[in-house]
């Protein structure tokens, strides 16, 4: 570009920010001479409130699932549920039966709770065998998949001498869970249930 050209560069830069300058100064007296300086300094604060107040109104990260956190901690019957398992670890089932009632009022939905209340009933007796019916089958209404629910509904029928529903449980259950599925072709074929809890939904985390 040659000396003479840089000169000129030089100078069309100076000008601009010497003009830039001297108009954010043109602006700033001008405001002053037209306001009083209270009033500069009112507006002032009241464009900073503002700014404050936008920054309050944004939502703040991870607040949605945080919340979210609180209600699932505090849903009441996966306590109740739980406590429901316990007791029917230790055989005391009509204790338990009261749980799993108790944890599917509070939550209908709660397939979980209909199958153990299944098992639990069942195990009182054959008085019990319809009611028990009954809440497996609400179980897989709920959930289709939820493998111990067929497991020990299978092994109702299989009591109650209805072993083409039992058969049917079994067809359902080689395809969800393989190893139960022994464990009710085998209580098929003998009629006899082993005292172990293979078929039970087991705790869940709040």
């Amino acid at each position: 570009m040659g000396e003479n050209g840089d000169h000129r560069l030089r100078r069309i830069k100076l000008t601009y920010h010497t003009s830039a300058a001297e108009n954010l100064f043109t602006k700033s007296d001008l405001m002053k001479s037209i306001l009083p300086d209270s009033a500069v300094l009112n507006i002032n604060r009241y464009i900073g409130f503002v700014a404050v107040m936008a920054l309050a109104a944004l939502p703040a990260v991870g607040a949605g699932s945080a919340k979210q956190a609180v209600r699932k901690d505090s849903d009441p019957s996966i306590t109740i549920y739980n406590q429901g398992v316990e007791l029917m670890l230790a055989k005391r089932f009509p204790e338990a039966q009261a749980k799993f009632e108790q944890a599917v009022k509070e939550n209908p939905r709660f397939a979980e709770a209909h199958n153990n209340l299944g098992y639990t009933l069942r195990k009182q007796g054959a008085a019990n065998y319809q009611k028990s019916l009954e809440q497996y089958n609400t179980a897989i209404e709920l959930k289709p998949k939820l493998a111990e629910a067929y497991m020990y509904r299978g092994v109702l029928y299989t009591e109650m001498g209805r072993k083409i529903d039992a058969q049917a449980d079994l067809a359902a259950l080689q395809k969800l869970n393989p190893q139960l599925a022994k464990e009710l072709a085998e209580v098929i074929k003998t009629g006899k249930e082993e005292d172990r809890f293979y078929g039970l939904s087991s705790k869940l985390r709040g």
